[in-house]
């Protein structure tokens, strides 16, 4: 079992602690796991002989089991993430205990190595099963549930827009934008039960949405907003999302879709519609609107110049090669310096 230190405190302990088979419990890892913490996850699994692994929290749990499941018939005389990939056959079960990453349903995992993030990807570690229980989310502090539906809601966006975007995974967004738009104040601001079943099921398929496609850009500009001013993933997401939303509505000479800049603008009627809103400039204000709601706001940098040059150069351009509308080098400056003069 592969689960942080807030397991004590679940509402579901007991009813883990009750099943008839024997658990080697694994905590051994950080909330941005690395490549160390996974080795010595490797190394419990196999002295312990076990033959299931269960991640039970948030994405880091369910990221660190899916790469014990990877690598443990990996030779462990070099780096695993130098070796081949192949279905090791263990199964992985899945209960996530944040509505957020939708990890329980996508075929990626995020670990760290030498200060690096790496982007472990293969069809096996989608687990075999995943058990979304609402209840779990109950005792969540509030920051950290804002910060995962705002997670959720922009993987469904980033997924719609994909330039990998299929009918399948335009409808699992379609489904997921439209449930976080009707429940998200009741999840947030009333704590019921009845909209916490609703966000872990949006966060589920927005989950499975991105397994089709992977993210864009505001996923990509996210990273090392993270780790310069130590903004949790879904709040640094978040703030990146609606300037690049925006930034893409008003240059449709820099589509990359090959399905066409009116396709596109389709698209992002179509997000519109599913937040509840007439256009794409009143969907861009209504997630704006949200972040104000929610508190999360803008990061603030005191050497102005120098921060954006350092995140402007962290870009991905794998991920941004996802985006609808192709970004520059300019286009990405301007783009971080109007986050972080908001």
């Amino acid at each position: 079992m592969v689960a942080g230190r807030s397991y004590s405190y679940l509402d579901i302990k007991e009813e883990i602690d009750a099943l008839d088979v024997p658990v080697v419990r694994f905590d051994q890892f950080t909330p941005n796991p690395l490549y160390e913490d996974v080795c010595k996850g490797v190394n419990l699994f196999n002295r312990e002989g076990c033959d299931t692994i269960l991640a039970l929290g948030g994405g880091s749990s369910i990221d660190v089991a899916k790469c014990i499941k990877l690598y443990c018939k990996m030779s462990n005389d070099r780096l695993y993430l130098e070796q081949d990939c192949c279905d090791t056959g263990i199964r992985l079960i899945a209960i996530p205990t944040t509505a957020g990453s939708g990890s329980e349903s996508t075929r990626y995992a995020v670990i760290y190595f030498k200060g690096k993030k790496q982007s472990v990807t293969h069809d096996s570690i989608i687990p075999d099963y995943a058990i979304l229980e609402p209840k779990v989310l109950k005792t969540l502090p509030l920051y950290q549930k804002k910060c995962s539906m705002m997670d959720a809601l922009c993987q469904a966006i980033e997924s719609w827009w994909s330039i990998n975007s299929t009918d399948e995974s335009k409808e699992l967004s379609k489904q997921s934008v439209e449930i976080i738009t009707r429940c998200w104040h009741e999840y947030i601001f009333e704590n019921t039960e009845k909209a916490a079943a609703a966000i872990m099921k949006a966060a589920n398929l927005a989950g499975q949405a991105i397994c089709i496609t992977q993210t864009t850009a505001p996923h990509a500009f996210s990273y090392k907003i993270t780790s310069l001013y130590g903004l949790p993933h879904g709040h640094a997401v978040a703030v990146c999302l609606p300037g690049i939303w925006e930034y893409m509505s008003k240059h449709p000479e820099q589509c990359s879709d090959d399905r066409g800049y009116t396709y596109l603008q389709e698209v992002f009627i179509g997000i519109a519609h599913a937040m509840g809103c007439v256009n794409t400039a009143d969907a861009i204000a209504r997630f704006r609107m949200m972040l104000d709601d929610c508190q999360l706001t803008y990061p603030q940098s005191r050497h102005l110049a120098d921060d954006i040059l350092e995140l402007t150069r962290s870009v991905n351009p794998i991920r941004l090669s996802n985006n609808p509308v192709f970004l520059d080098e300019e286009a990405i400056g301007k783009l971080y310096a109007s986050i972080l003069n908001l």
